[in-house]
């Protein structure tokens, strides 16, 4: 029997019970009826939106690294340039005292050509190219090496030569001086030998 319209049906009463922890057994309950159709699986969806995180985690895992890896090249770039720039600010200013030094140099060494290095002079002298040493500096020019013009310099030429076949120093008039880089501070002054030319052919005549 249904009551009259507009009152109250207890047998019409329907109570839903949309809680997904079981109030009994304490357990998550998978599925539960709502208006007679299976609702929708919670833990899925709760395991796909991990999932979803999980992926932008990684992206954005992939793309930090990606940008601690082009900030770490960059930083070796600049140090490698800072340790370039700073290497040559050393080599312009030992290049600029082992350069003060030369004529020194060359003073020492006419003296001993002369046999004058000796008392305190010796001990000057020889402080003078210790210190040149320590810098690496580096002394060059020999007589029959090839002319070179980067590191040699003509001042004047001398007597063709026939057991070459390439201009070569025939006199260092003044030794050259660079650094141990290659850097020349002065070129070596040579008087300079060209090769001899060669004798023409003269063909011979037939006898008639």
């Amino acid at each position: 029997m249904t009551a009259p319209e507009g009152e109250f049906d207890p047998e019409r009463v329907v109570v839903r019970d949309k809680r997904r922890i079981d109030p009994v057994s304490g357990e998550v309950r998978e599925a539960h009826i709502v208006d007679g159709s299976v609702a929708v699986d919670e833990r899925a969806e709760e395991e796909a939106a991990g999932d979803a995180l999980a992926a932008d985690l990684d992206r954005v895992a992939v793309e930090l690294t990606a940008d601690l890896q082009r900030v770490q090249a960059e930083y070796a770039n600049y140090r490698k340039r800072v340790d370039r720039d700073r290497a040559l600010v050393v080599e312009m200013a030992t290049a600029g005292l082992l350069a003060e030094l030369l004529p020194l140099l060359d003073a020492v060494e006419r003296a001993r050509q002369h046999g004058d290095l000796d008392g305190a002079f010796k001990s000057v002298g020889e402080g003078i190219e210790a210190v040149a040493t320590k810098h690496r500096l580096e002394r060059f020019g020999e007589v029959g090496e090839p002319f070179d013009p980067a590191i040699h310099e003509a001042l004047m030429t001398a007597e063709p030569t026939a057991d070459s076949e390439v201009a070569v120093c025939a006199q260092v008039l003044q030794p050259g001086y660079r650094l141990a880089s290659g850097r020349v501070l002065r070129p070596a002054r040579v008087a300079v030998s060209e090769p001899a030319a060669a004798e023409p052919v003269v063909p011979e005549m037939p006898e008639t």
